[in-house]
């Protein structure tokens, strides 16, 4: 299998490119993020997942290999192949959808094209002990989304909205938040999670 290329970029289409090694062109699928950071003729290290089918080969492609691990990650969710799962990840980056998992924000996954309510749901509620592995940056970047009532619960977004109140970033204060669920649980009221954040903002 096919694990990383090493070559320069030959051509970027709408969701592919090709990486041409040494002569020889590999058509790569890749999210939309990652296309955006492609430039022809530059030279350029891919993460790939290889899948073979009886009627396919195809290569899908990433910038890091924690993107690469979110793809498989997502796919282990009902209702979830590769296609939704480059969606996803074309819309949030990894430490977002880590974020949007701990938080329970489903909205914010579902604005990934392809990715309805049900899905969404079931993304958030089925990975959100998985999310923690494969954090990587998510308490270092924070989740960029605005968080407010209908997108997360009443008492995470009450506390994301304390801490923001009392002069912190956006960011930190979701990071915060998000940490405080771990230790707190998903029924946890506000003041809990403020008290906790501060705690996680204090270190």
């Amino acid at each position: 299998m096919i694990g990383k290329l090493k070559g320069a970029v030959d051509e970027i289409g709408e969701d592919t490119a090709l990486i041409d090694v040494h002569g020889v062109c590999y058509e790569v699928h890749c999210s939309s993020r990652t296309l955006a950071k492609l430039n022809v003729g530059e030279a350029v290290v891919i993460y790939i997942e290889t899948y073979v089918r009886e009627d396919q080969f195809k290569l899908f492609g990433f910038m890091t290999a924690l993107e690469r691990e979110w793809f498989l990650i997502l796919q282990s969710v009902q209702g979830v192949g590769a296609r939704v799962a480059l969606a996803i990840l074309s819309t949030l980056t990894p430490s977002e959808l880590a974020n949007a998992i701990a938080l329970q924000d489903r909205t914010a996954v579902s604005r990934a094209p392809g990715v309805g309510p049900k899905v969404a749901t079931r993304i958030v509620t089925e990975l959100k002990n998985k999310a923690p592995a494969f954090a990587g940056d998510a308490t270092n970047i924070g989740f960029k989304q605005e968080l407010g009532e209908g997108v997360a619960a009443a008492p995470v977004s009450d506390a994301v909205s304390a801490l923001t109140n009392l002069g912190y970033s956006r960011d930190q204060a979701a990071n915060a938040v998000a940490a405080a669920m771990k230790t707190a649980g998903e029924g946890a009221d506000s003041a809990k999670l403020i008290r906790l954040g501060l705690k996680e903002l204090a270190r």
